[in-house]
């Protein structure tokens, strides 16, 4: 044994030296991509060995992860998360190609059938699209993340010190994409106009940077206000949450404030154990009176002329604004022009991932604004909900809605069934941090991107897994845990 241990030191040491000296030669040609070579092999090792720690190493790297925009056949790449995610999903599927894994009772929830027949729908519209390569590019990267974060996730968060794992290691590396934002934006005096760009190259703009930070606010809450922690990571947690606050605020990014607002009426909720179908038929009640007197609120609404401000107060007040406020125009001029694309094809879509190719001659001259485009350039519907309406029909828009609505009555029961307090909490944060963000998509959409995606289907898993492995279990925790 000993020798056969100087036998692999020996080749430890010769491959160490081979590297160095091979890396010296590259780089002094200036090809500095060598030095990836020990990442690569690591991670290669991680999906053949460990693929369940290389899910969360790819949670920590996508706060951080570089967004390549307006690649060839117009979808963008995030590095190196997609790629590795990609693999991920290459890997799974040729396991269960030897092997089914798949967990039965995973696979029968209705969360599981409900993103299930949406993939179906999105594959068949891909079909039909008017520009099939986008859409096929489209679904293959909505298929990435939701095998990874979704199916694959369901089974790590199996062990349940996983889930919060999953929360510490995205809220640790956004906060130090925060630290660089908050500097960048320090040198600009904290201006409202550079608060749209000052987190780039991580984040594309601050409307899907607020929306991070909304998503995890109910999450840093949890870990401030429990008992069970020490008060070494509840300090933590407050710092955090301090800096996390500061940053909402000067990423001045109004749906983001909204949708947590939107939380905690719905925390209330659930203190006061209102039943989910009763919020359900309220809210289609509600949608129902305001599509019914829509011309009515318009006009109120037009009398409002508070643009975007650095004043928080008339921030605030331009949430309203359709008059003269260029971003809340823009949003209404891509609406107006997805439901007239709907108009035209109100059953298959002209496909997933087309929208910004495809809707310029939607657009009405009277609607467009200083910020308008045709070349398809500045984003999409900006609504997850609108989208797949004009995408994928009304069907592409019913099983979105069906996930989303399916995903909230698990939160809803597992809160009020939930038998151990601990897991009952996570439940609620859980719930909570989506409820942000299903909020935030009537406004934008994020979910072709890794940044809301790994969260979004991450925090759908978490529930799921809770209802399928943990909602009757009671876990011993001792006091000053970890995780």
């Amino acid at each position: 044994m000993p020798e056969l241990q100087q036998k692999y030191i020996k080749w430890v040491y010769a491959l160490s030296i081979a590297f160095i000296l091979l890396n010296a030669v590259f780089t002094y040609f200036e090809f500095y991509y060598f030095n990836l070579l020990p990442a690569v092999l690591l991670i290669v090792l991680l999906a053949l060995f460990s693929l369940d720690k290389l899910i969360l190493v790819v949670v920590f790297l996508t706060p951080l992860a570089i967004n390549l925009q307006h690649l060839e056949g117009g979808l963008g790449l995030s590095l190196p998360t997609e790629p590795i995610i990609f693999g991920i999903m290459i890997i799974f599927i040729l396991k269960q190609l030897h092997k089914n894994t798949l967990n039965a009772q995973v696979m029968k929830h209705p969360v599981s059938i409900a993103i299930i027949i949406n993939l179906i729908w999105i594959f068949i519209t891909s079909i039909t699209s008017e520009i099939p390569i986008v859409s096929f590019k489209f679904l293959i990267s909505r298929l990435w993340f939701v095998i990874t974060f979704y199916f694959i996730a369901t089974e790590l968060f199996k062990e349940y010190s996983n889930i919060k794992k999953f929360y510490w290691l995205y809220i640790i590396a956004f906060t130090l994409v925060i630290f660089y934002t908050l500097y960048v934006h320090s040198l600009l005096g904290f201006a409202e106009e550079p608060a749209n760009y000052v987190m780039a190259p991580f984040y594309n703009d601050h409307t899907v940077y607020g929306a991070m930070i909304a998503m995890f606010f109910p999450a840093l809450l949890f870990f401030i206000l429990n008992k069970k922690y020490s008060t070494s990571i509840k300090t933590a947690a407050f710092l955090v949450f301090v800096i996390y606050s500061i940053a909402l605020i000067f990423s001045y990014t109004r749906a983001a404030w909204l949708s947590l607002v939107v939380a905690l009426l719905v925390y209330i909720l659930l203190l006061f154990r209102i039943k989910f179908r009763t919020i359900l038929f309220t809210s289609l009640a509600l949608a129902t009176v305001l599509i019914t007197y829509q011309t009515e609120i318009v006009m109120k609404l037009e009398k409002n002329r508070q643009d975007a401000s650095e004043d928080f107060d008339k921030h605030i007040e331009s949430i309203s604004n359709i008059s003269t406020d260029a971003s809340n125009l823009e949003r209404l001029n891509r609406w107006n022009a997805a439901f007239r694309m709907f108009e035209q094809r109100p059953v298959f879509g002209w496909g997933p991932g087309t929208y910004s190719f495809e809707y310029a001659p939607f657009q009405h001259s009277h609607e467009k604004t200083i910020i308008s485009t045709n070349m398809g350039d500045r984003g999409n519907a900006h609504s997850e909900y609108i989208g797949p309406l004009c995408e994928s029909g009304i069907l592409g828009a019913l099983t979105f809605l069906a996930i989303v609505i399916s995903t909230l009555f698990t939160g809803f029961r597992l809160y009020y069934t939930t038998e151990d307090n601990e897991t009952k909490k996570i439940v609620l944060i859980t719930l909570l941090g989506f409820v942000t963000y299903i909020v935030h998509g009537a406004l934008n959409n994020f979910l072709d991107t890794d940044k809301a995606s790994v969260p979004f289907w991450g925090f759908i898993a978490m529930l799921v897994a809770i209802d399928v492995h943990h909602k009757s279990t009671t876990f011993k925790k001792q006091e000053g845990e970890r995780f």
